[in-house]
């Protein structure tokens, strides 16, 4: 730690010097608190404060890709390598959703929500109110299964307050996660957890120019490296390695067909449908997003009432299969249901059917066994009343409130709200309603006769060991012979819990079904076979719906996400797929003034995209140890169809003796760059610096645009190129050899440095001491 005097000497302020336990691959600090989140080289996630304090850490099990924090600040996202994005709660680390949005590693991350409030297209100000929770008390959650301590399985088991906080706090304002796998797709989930797009480059067409005399060329072998939603999320910046090939002719047969097509390339993609039904989606989202967290929970309520249903009945069967065993010992051709219907009829007792209830099972054991049939059909019925059938009915509520957003075609069929899907989808809610009424009679009618059952059974027993029995339940022999007949070996709530392979139709008499028939002509809903199915089946069937009703948004979004321009940045030697981790690249967005050239518009703001990258030094000749910005590239379409650019670049030349090891784009046009000193050997001296440039000020060049798009554009600027001098820059000299990556928290003022010996660098890049005394 540096003394005060050379502290105040130096343009960056160092607040810790500390080591680690492992070296850290991916870094990156909350947008609203002083939070740093790391992904270690062993795949585990740490979360610190800014006095390096550690909350938590967890371990996915997967190797971490890529990082992502939620624009309030209060849930992070999480690439791994097999395609899942898992979002977890920055207060404990917990698990709070996971989604397979990719099938591949999924290797950048980017979460952008809407700057400005809803407003219709007058400009009035609307906002959407979820109406639920004026008819209904708070969501159900996930029930827990038996014998689990909250907390074992990793996910929000009591804190639901989390998981509420994820699927509501949220949808104040409209966001968008953005995800790149290295196979060139590009996924878009609403609030992070409502899949509503899917792009993959290969299949673009792609043209820098409008021109007719412009051959179209398609990406090969691309992997994403980079993508940035503007801040409007009217486009999408993605920086992507691959070889470019003409459309439409084979790779053998492509006249620019070379080595010097593979490369880092730059595209921009119209995704103005988020902007322009930005009400309609957000509506569309957090009712689907709700329905889908309810169906969780119905899901989980089955699995959890199926295991404890199971539980007893493996504890009935354990006790009376003992009894086939007596009978076929003794030499008897019966059935233990024909010699309990003897024993009720008042005839002889057995030998066997004698043995089995004083000896066998005994009056402990036939309590036990009642105690926990009568258990678990009590957690059955608690879990229907406090979870499933909430569940259905708000799922039921939903769904009605989709039902009638579909009716409103003008604004909701142009995202693909299929009305007549989603009229199908309402009314396997509500059959899902029936069935779980249906549930709860048969399972109140089975725990009846079952305790009618066992209540003669121990009058049996008190009788056969000459005991008192006057005190005992009253039972029906009516009931009793019921259970033997269609209970004893059978199991209806099982059938109806338990998803077969082999549908069993419940059967079901011609008049009930004669009935049914005739109250569809009454309206109200189509389905007569629903009397036939399992709640297990209703249940399937239901979510089967909800998915086909919801693909057709996810198919329609993706269908008006548009390709609109394309710029090669520098060719590459080596394989794409090693871009993303060889050579760095930030993009980011600044407002500006217009300068559309009239007086009372000069003043206005504007977005302005800036790209920067790393230039390796085999791609030009003529260029050695740069950094390219460029400015300008989101705007550049219109430009480009008139015949005119307004897309600028400017090469950096870094000093002499030093090296990039990574880079960031900071607050106000600011790039921060991260530079190692090597010898002339090439080999790390064990000293690196951190330095800061005003973009905005650079001499930036036009850039002409090529009608052709196997020539890299970016070689023009070698003439263009301004050289860094340490003694003009903000620079700040670090006693480590560093390693990407570079952390910098543009709303915070604070980069976190890894230097190659596992130590992490806090500086704070602003001089207010009233800042950094709160984050203390």
């Amino acid at each position: 730690m540096e003394t005060d005097e050379a502290q105040r000497a130096l343009p960056f302020q160092l607040q810790f010097d500390k080591p680690l336990p492992s070296q850290i691959k991916i870094a990156e600090w909350n947008p609203e608190k002083d939070l740093l989140a790391m992904a270690t080289e062993d795949s585990k996630i740490l979360l610190h404060r800014f006095n390096w304090q550690r909350l938590w850490t967890v371990s996915p099990g997967k190797c971490i890709t890529s990082l992502c924090w939620r624009p309030d600040g209060k849930a992070i996202a999480v690439g791994l390598e097999d395609g899942t994005i898992s979002l977890h709660d920055v207060e404990n680390g917990k698990l709070l959703r996971s989604i397979k949005s990719h099938t591949v590693a999924v290797v950048c991350l980017n979460w952008e929500e809407d700057g400005t409030k809803n407003g219709d297209d007058c400009g009035n100000i609307s906002t959407y109110e979820d109406r639920t929770s004026r008819f209904f008390p708070p969501a159900p959650r996930v029930p827990r299964m038996p014998g689990v301590v909250p907390g074992d399985t990793g996910f929000m088991d009591e804190s639901e307050d989390s998981f509420r906080e994820l699927s509501n706090s949220s949808h104040q304002r409209f966001n968008i996660l953005c995800s790149g796998d290295k196979d060139g797709s590009i996924c878009f989930s609403i609030f992070g957890i409502f899949p509503v797009g899917k792009v993959n480059i290969h299949r673009f067409s792609l043209s820098n120019q409008p021109a007719d005399n412009c051959m179209p060329c398609r990406l090969l072998n691309a992997s994403i490296c980079k993508v940035a939603l503007a801040k409007d999320l009217c486009h999408l910046i993605v920086i992507c390695s691959g070889e470019l090939l003409e459309d439409g002719v084979e790779t053998s047969k492509n006249p620019i067909s070379g080595s010097d097509l593979l490369g880092l390339h730059c595209l921009v993609l119209d995704t103005s449908i988020f902007w322009k039904r930005k009400n309609e989606l957000h509506q569309v989202a957090q009712q689907a997003s709700n329905i889908e967290d309810l169906t969780e929970v119905i899901r989980a309520s089955l699995s959890v009432m199926c295991k404890q249903w199971s539980d007893a009945m493996y504890t009935f069967h354990e006790k009376f299969d003992s009894l086939s065993t007596l009978i076929i010992d003794h030499g008897l051709d019966s059935t233990p249901q024909e010699e309990f219907l003897s024993l009720l009829g008042g005839a002889r007792t057995s030998p066997p059917i004698h043995q089995f209830l004083v000896n066998s099972l005994g009056e402990a054991g036939l309590k036990r066994v009642s105690k926990v049939v009568s258990g678990a059909g009590k957690e059955l019925q608690i879990i229907v009343l406090d979870h499933l059938q909430p569940a259905a009915e708000i799922i039921g509520f939903r769904m009605g409130e989709l039902r009638g957003l579909s009716k409103w075609r003008a604004r909701f069929q142009g995202i693909g709200l299929d009305e007549p899907l989603i009229n199908n989808a309402t009314e396997k809610a509500g059959m899902m309603l029936i069935q779980v009424e249906r549930f709860m009679r048969v399972l109140s009618s089975v725990l009846q006769q079952f305790s009618n059952f066992f209540s003669w059974l121990l009058k049996c027993v008190k009788i056969l060991m000459s005991e008192p029995s006057d005190q005992l339940l009253p039972f029906s022999s009516e009931l009793v012979i019921i259970f033997l007949k269609f209970l004893y070996d059978q199991d209806p709530v099982k059938q109806l819990l338990e998803l077969c392979e082999v549908d069993h139709a419940i059967e079901v008499d011609v008049d009930t079904m004669k009935r049914v028939k005739e109250l569809v002509q009454f309206g109200g809903f189509l389905d007569t076979g629903y009397l036939q199915r399992t709640l297990a089946k209703e249940f399937q069937q239901m979510e089967s719906c909800f998915k086909e009703a919801f693909q057709v948004p996810f198919t329609t979004i993706s269908k008006k996400i548009l390709f609109e321009d394309l710029l090669p940045l520098f060719p590459i030697a080596s394989s794409p797929n090693s871009v993303s981790l060889s050579f760095p690249t930030s993009i980011s967005y600044y407002k500006e003034a217009s300068e559309d050239g009239t007086t009372h518009q000069t003043h206005e703001q504007r977005l302005v995209d800036y790209i920067s990258f790393r230039i390796p030094d085999e791609s030009f000749s003529n260029i050695r140890n740069c950094i390219g910005i460029m400015r300008g590239f989101m705007g550049d379409l219109s430009g480009v169809k008139k015949g005119n650019t307004s897309l600028e670049a400017i090469l950096l030349s870094v000093p002499d003796g030093y090296h990039c090891v990574d880079l960031c784009l900071y607050k106000e046009s600011q790039i921060v760059l991260l530079l190692n000193e090597s010898t002339s050997s090439s080999e790390i001296s064990g000293n690196a610096c951190m330095m800061i440039v005003q973009a905005s000020d650079l001499p930036f060049a036009s850039i002409s645009r090529s009608t052709s798009l196997n020539d890299w554009d970016l070689h023009e600027l070698k003439d263009f190129v301004m050289y860094l001098e340490m003694e003009n820059e903000k620079v700040r000299n670090i006693p480590h050899s560093v390693v990407a990556p570079l952390a910098v928290s543009a709303s915070r003022g604070l980069a976190c440095v890894f230097a190659a010996r596992k130590r992490a660098l806090v500086y704070i890049l602003e001089e207010d001491e009233d800042e950094v005394s709160d984050m203390e």
